[in-house]
C-alpha cells in the first residue's frame, strides 16, 4: 500500500509541476531572476529560474532588447559559482538571449577566462557563446582561442570549437579560412564527432574550389577516415565531385561501393542511396545498392526500413526495373505498424507492380489512408498519377481513389494535388471524362476551398459541353451561382456561358440563365454576364472564342504592371501592345548602378553618379528603373526610345572572385551594353573598371565609348557601360560576338580597418563570350489563327535541318528553340506530352525594328543515339533579311 501511495504522491508532483510550467507568467519569471544577485547563491533555486526562461523561449513568448538584456546581464552573475550543473544552464541562457540583448559583447572576458579553463565542460560552452556574440570585427582578436580549441585533446571542446567556426563562416570567412591546418590535424583525432565535423568544415572551407575539394576527397579517400559519420560525409563530397566536374573517374564510384560492404548500417545505406541517385552509376552497381536496401527492408529497425523504402520509391520513379527484385519484402512491409512505411512501400509497388495486382494495392492504401499525414497522402497521388499512363484501363478505380482522398479532410496543398493528378487522368485518359466531371460536379457542393472551386467550375466550363450529356453539369453550375461567394459565382457564370458557345442547343437557355445573374450584388458577376449576354445576341462567336476559350498570352501581374507604366506616360497616342508584356514572371535582384562617366569618341564628358534599381525587386520593375537611369545619363538620352532590353547573360561563375553580368539594351541605331559587377574581395578595392569588348566583325559595328565605375568596393554591387552603333538598313541584322575582358586597378585593402593603400597595379579578368543573336531583335506576339497566317506566306524552298547535340529530352530541346528565337510559343507547343517520341512548336514574333511578323514551326525528335536532338526549322515572314537572321541562331 506504502508502495501505491508513494507512486501516487509522485504521480500528482509530477502533473502540479507541468501544470505550474503551462500556467507560467512572464512578468513574475522575469521579477525572479533577482535570484541570479543573491549571496551566496543557491544552485537549486537558481536553476529552477533558468529552466522557467527556457520554458519561455520553447513556448514561443518573445521578450523586448531590454527585458533581455536585464536578464542576460544578471545571469553573468552566476559566473561566481562553482555548481556544474548550474553553470550548463547558466551558458544554455546566455546563448539563447546573445542575439535578443543589447551590448551582450562586453561578457566576452568572462567568456575568454572560461574559454582557457580546466574544466571542459567550461571551455565547450563558452566558445558556443562567443560564436553567438562574435562578429567580423572581433573575431581576429579571438582567433587564437579558436585555434587551441579546435586541437583541444577533449573532444567535446574541440568538436564545440568546429561546430562553432561552420557558423562563423558566415560572419567572416576570411578569418576561418586560415584555420584549415589546425581543422586538417583535427581529421586525425580518435573521436568520431571530431572526424566528422573537422571534415564538415574543410569541406566548406574549400567548397568554393573545385579542385581544392577533388584534393581533399581523394586524400581521405586513400587514408580511409574511420569515424562512420565522416564515412557517410566523404560519400556526399565524392558525389558532389562526381556530379559537378561531370568526371568519367572510377575512383570514387570503387569508393562509395566500398563503403556498400561497411559493417556500419548508416555508412551502408548512404552509399547505396548515394549510387541509386547518380546518374553514371552501372547496372551491377546500382544491383549492389538494391541488394543492400533489401536487406534493410527486413530490418527490426523502423528507422532502416522507413530510409531503404523511401530510396527504392525514388529509384522506382527512374528505374523501376532496378527495383523488382524487392516486390516480395515490399509486400510484407504493407502490414507494417508504421503507415509511412505500409504508404511508401506500396505506392513503390504500385510504379513496378502490374496490372493485376493494381485494384489490391489501392483497396489497402484505402484501408488505412486516414492514419498517415498529408505529406505521404500527396507521394500516394503521384503514385495514382504514374499509374494511369501505366494501366489507362484501370480508371475507374483511379478515379474513385482520388475523389476519396479529395472529400476527405487534409490541406489546401493536398486537394490542389488530387486535382491536379485527376485533370491529369481526364487530360491522358479520355473515357474517363465523364465518371471525373461527375465526381467533382459533387464535390463541389461542399468544397471549402474556393480557388479549388473555381478549377473545377472552368474545367466544367471547358469539358462539358463536349460530353454526350451536358445538360447534367448545368444544374451544379448554377447552384454555385445562388449558394456560393462572388468569386465563385463569377468562374460559374464564365462556366454557363461556355456552354451556350460550344452547345448550340442550349443557347436558348443559356440566355435565359444569364439573364438571372444581371441583378447580382455582386460586380464582376453582373458585368460579366452583360458581357456574355451582349455577344450572344450579336452572335459574335469570333469575340466569344477570344473571351472565353483563349488562354491570356501573358501573366495577368505583368499585363497590369505594363497597362499601369503605359497609362502613366504623357503620351498615350500610340496602341497599347500586348507583345510588350513579358511572359515571364521571375523575381531577381537588380545590382545597383553607380559610377563615372569616362568616355571616348561621341560620348563627351563625364557625368555624376547616379543609383541603380532597388534589390528586390521583380524583373520588370528592375529592367523598368534600369531604363529610367539610362534615360537620366544626357548621352544614352539621345539615343532615343530603348526598343528591347534582354534576360541577363552570366560572363563569370557565381563564385569567382569578380562576379559580372550582363544585359543588353537595344535601341534603334544603338546598342547599350550594361555589365553588372560585384567585387567578393574583401582585401581588395577595385578603381576605374570597365569592360573592354572586342567584336568579331568590326565592320558591322561602331564603338561609341564606355562608361567606367569610380570605385568597386566589397559586395557594392555597381554597373559599368559600353555602347556600340549599327545600322540595319545598311549593314543588315548585326551577326557578331565580342571577346570580353574585366579592366581594372587593383587597390590593396585592409580588411580589418578599411584603410586602402596608395598605389596600386592594373589588371584584368577574362569574361565569357558575348553574343549578338536573333532574340535580341525580336518582340514575342501572339495570333489566335497561326495556321491562317501561315498560309497567308509563301512556303520556303524546304525546311532547315539541325542538331541540338547534348540535348536528350524533347521538353529540353523545347524550351532551348523558344529561349534562342525569342519567338512566343502558340497553341500550348511549349507543353511536350510524356512519352511523346515527336513534337511540333508553333511559333511567332515580330521585328522590333519594323514590326514585320514572322512565324516559324519547329519538328523535333530525338536522334538514333539517344543524345541528340533532331529539328527541322522552317521560318516565314515578308522579310527575306529577317528570316535569314532567325536561321542564323542555329546554323
Amino acid at each position: 500500500m506504502n508502495k501505491f501511495g508513494e507512486k501516487k504522491d509522485d504521480d500528482s508532483e509530477s502533473n502540479s509541476s507541468e501544470l505550474m510550467l503551462i500556467n507560467l507568467d512572464k512578468g513574475q519569471v522575469i521579477q525572479e531572476k533577482r535570484a541570479f544577485n543573491e549571496t551566496p547563491v543557491q544552485p537549486r533555486k537558481c536553476s529552477l529560474v533558468i529552466s522557467q526562461f527556457l520554458f519561455l523561449l520553447a513556448r514561443g513568448d518573445s521578450f523586448t532588447p531590454n527585458e533581455a538584456t536585464d536578464i542576460f546581464f544578471a545571469a553573468t552573475k552566476l559566473f561566481q559559482s562553482k555548481d556544474i550543473p548550474l553553470r550548463r544552464l547558466m551558458y544554455l541562457l546566455l546563448k539563447e538571449f546573445s542575439t535578443i540583448s543589447k551590448d551582450a559583447i562586453i561578457v566576452i572576458s568572462s567568456l575568454t577566462k572560461d574559454v582557457i579553463h580546466k574544466i571542459e565542460l567550461y571551455r565547450a560552452n563558452a566558445i558556443r557563446i562567443l560564436c553567438k556574440i562574435t562578429d567580423s570585427s572581433i573575431l581576429p582578436q579571438l582567433e587564437r582561442y579558436f585555434k587551441q580549441a579546435i586541437v583541444d585533446k577533449d573532444p567535446h571542446v574541440s568538436s564545440a570549437a568546429l561546430v562553432s567556426s561552420i557558423h562563423l563562416l558566415k560572419v567572416s570567412p576570411e578569418v576561418v579560412k586560415r584555420w584549415a591546418n589546425e581543422v586538417q590535424e583535427s581529421i586525425s583525432n580518435k573521436s568520431n564527432m571530431v572526424q566528422y565535423h573537422a571534415l564538415a568544415l574543410l569541406h566548406r572551407i574549400k567548397q568554393h574550389d573545385r579542385l581544392a575539394v577533388r584534393k581533399l576527397v581523394n586524400s581521405l579517400i586513400k587514408n580511409s577516415v574511420k569515424s562512420p559519420y565522416a564515412q557517410a560525409y566523404l560519400i556526399r563530397c565524392a558525389v558532389e565531385v562526381i556530379e559537378e566536374t561531370h568526371t568519367e573517374d572510377r575512383v570514387y564510384f570503387e569508393y562509395i561501393e566500398s563503403c556498400l560492404r561497411s559493417k556500419n548500417e548508416m555508412v551502408a545505406y548512404e552509399a547505396a542511396r548515394s549510387i541509386c541517385s547518380l546518374k553514371g552509376a552501372t547496372p551491377k552497381e546500382i544491383t549492389s545498392a538494391v541488394g543492400i536496401l533489401q536487406m534493410f527492408l527486413c530490418s527490426t529497425k523502423s528507422t532502416l526500413r522507413f530510409a531503404a523504402v523511401r530510396t527504392l520509391n525514388k529509384l522506382a520513379q527512374t528505374n523501376p526495373t532496378a527495383v523488382i527484385p524487392c516486390n516480395l519484402d515490399m509486400e510484407n512491409l504493407i502490414s507494417d505498424s508504421n503507415r509511412s512505411i505500409a504508404t511508401l512501400a506500396i505506392t513503390t509497388l504500385l510504379q513496378v507492380g502490374n496490372e493485376s495486382n493494381v485494384d489490391r494495392l489501392i483497396k489497402q492504401i484505402a484501408n488505412f489512408l486516414g492514419d498517415i499525414n498529408d505529406e505521404f497522402k500527396i507521394v500516394v497521388v503521384k503514385a495514382i498519377t504514374n499509374l494511369s499512363t501505366k494501366f489507362p484501363k484501370k480508371f475507374r478505380h483511379l478515379i474513385t481513389f482520388l475523389n476519396k482522398i479529395l472529400r476527405d479532410e487534409g490541406s489546401l496543398q493536398l486537394k490542389q494535388s488530387t486535382l491536379d493528378a485527376i485533370l491529369y487522368v481526364v487530360n491522358t485518359i479520355p473515357d474517363s471524362k465523364e465518371i471525373a466531371l461527375s465526381e467533382l460536379c459533387e464535390f463541389i457542393e461542399d468544397c471549402e476551398f474556393p480557388d479549388l472551386s473555381v478549377q473545377i467550375l472552368n474545367l466544367l466550363g471547358q469539358e462539358g459541353p463536349l460530353t454526350n450529356t451536358p445538360n447534367k453539369y448545368i444544374r451544379y453550375i448554377y447552384n454555385r451561382v445562388l449558394l456560393d461567394s462572388g468569386i465563385i459565382r463569377a468562374a460559374a457564370v464564365t462556366s454557363i456561358a461556355k456552354f451556350g458557345l460550344l452547345y448550340e442547343p442550349m443557347k436558348e437557355k443559356i440566355m435565359i440563365l444569364l439573364k438571372r445573374c444581371l441583378l447580382d450584388e455582386d460586380d464582376e458577376v453582373r458585368d460579366r454576364a452583360t458581357l456574355y449576354l451582349s455577344l450572344f445576341k450579336e452572335d459574335n462567336k469570333r469575340v466569344l472564342e477570344r473571351v472565353l476559350i483563349d488562354d491570356l498570352p501573358v501573366p495577368t501581374q505583368n499585363l497590369q504592371r505594363s497597362l499601369e507604366a503605359y497609362l502613366a506616360q504623357d503620351d498615350t497616342t500610340d496602341p497599347f501592345d500586348i507583345g510588350t508584356v513579358s511572359t515571364v514572371l521571375e523575381q531577381t535582384q537588380s545590382p545597383t548602378i553607380s559610377g563615372k562617366l569616362s568616355q571616348t569618341n561621341q560620348l563627351g564628358a563625364s557625368s555624376s553618379p547616379t543609383n541603380a534599381s532597388t534589390p528586390g525587386l521583380s524583373a520588370a520593375e528592375s529592367v523598368n528603373q534600369d531604363l529610367a537611369k539610362l534615360a537620366q545619363i544626357p548621352q544614352f538620352a539621345t539615343y532615343g526610345r530603348v526598343l528591347k532590353s534582354t534576360e541577363l547573360v552570366e560572363l563569370t561563375e557565381s563564385e569567382s572572385e569578380y562576379v559580372v553580368s550582363c544585359v543588353k539594351h537595344i535601341y534603334k541605331e544603338n546598342i547599350v551594353f550594361q555589365f553588372n559587377c560585384t567585387n567578393t574581395l574583401d582585401e581588395q578595392r577595385l578603381d576605374q573598371v570597365q569592360v573592354k569588348m572586342v567584336p568579331s566583325n568590326p565592320k558591322s559595328m561602331k564603338n561609341l565609348g564606355f562608361m567606367a565605375i569610380d570605385q568597386l568596393k566589397c559586395n557594392d554591387p555597381q554597373s559599368c557601360y559600353v555602347s556600340i552603333g549599327y545600322n540595319i538598313q545598311q549593314a543588315g541584322y548585326p551577326i557578331v560576338s565580342f571577346t570580353n575582358t574585366l579592366k581594372f586597378k587593383a587597390v590593396d585593402v585592409d580588411p580589418s580597418t578599411g584603410e586602402a593603400d596608395d598605389s596600386g597595379f592594373d589588371d584584368q579578368y577574362p569574361l565569357e563570350r558575348l553574343e549578338i543573336v536573333p532574340s535580341d531583335f525580336i518582340q514575342k506576339t501572339y495570333t489566335s489563327n497561326f495556321k491562317e497566317e501561315w498560309e497567308k506566306l509563301p512556303d520556303p524552298p524546304k525546311p532547315t535541318c539541325f542538331q541540338l547535340l547534348g540535348v536528350k529530352t524533347l521538353k529540353a530541346a523545347t524550351q532551348e528553340i523558344i529561349s534562342t528565337l525569342g519567338m512566343a510559343p502558340l497553341d500550348k507547343t511549349e507543353q511536350v506530352p510524356d512519352k511523346s517520341q515527336k513534337h511540333q512548336i508553333l511559333l511567332s514574333g515580330k521585328s522590333i525594328h519594323t514590326g514585320t511578323l514572322i512565324y516559324a514551326q519547329a519538328r523535333i525528335k530525338p536522334d538514333a543515339s539517344g543524345s541528340n536532338t533532331d529539328v527541322a526549322l522552317v521560318v516565314k515572314s515578308s522579310d527575306e533579311d529577317l528570316i535569314d537572321f532567325v536561321y542564323s541562331a542555329f546554323i
